[in-house]
């Protein structure tokens, strides 16, 4: 009498659990990215309008003793010549400025952008509470 072979094949449930354990990674890790903040800034409280900001525009944020171009760290050399190879002066620039910054930090970034005729800025403030 001849032995029937049962063909092998190989089990997928463990392939299908870690397929499916990846997915969900990926799903939630995707869900909970939030906006990436190079410094940590403590925002002075004003009473003014509400500006809707683009992705495209730039973001400049200063603290006591950093400086950040695009949420990137950078140097006063640096974001002077960022700021040089802007081609549309009109552009929105939004600066987020720390309320314990010194005074002379500011006025030196304000000079660098009126150097380049860049007059289109956005002090962002958190909103005051009434």
């Amino acid at each position: 009498m001849k032995k029937r072979r049962e063909p092998l094949t190989p089990d997928l449930t463990a392939l299908i659990d870690v397929v499916f354990i990846l997915l969900i990674f990926f799903i939630v890790t995707s869900v909970f990215k939030t906006p990436k903040m190079a410094l940590k800034l403590s925002l002075p409280n004003a009473n003014a309008k509400e500006i809707k900001t683009k992705t495209k525009d730039i973001t400049i944020a200063l603290n006591k003793t950093k400086l950040t171009f695009n949420n990137q760290l950078t140097t006063w050399d640096k974001i002077d010549l960022s700021l040089q190879n802007i081609k549309k002066k009109d552009k929105l620039i939004t600066i987020k400025i720390d309320k314990t910054v010194q005074y002379n930090r500011v006025v030196k970034l304000l000079d660098i952008l009126q150097k380049y005729q860049l007059n289109n800025l956005a002090l962002i403030t958190t909103k005051q509470d009434k």
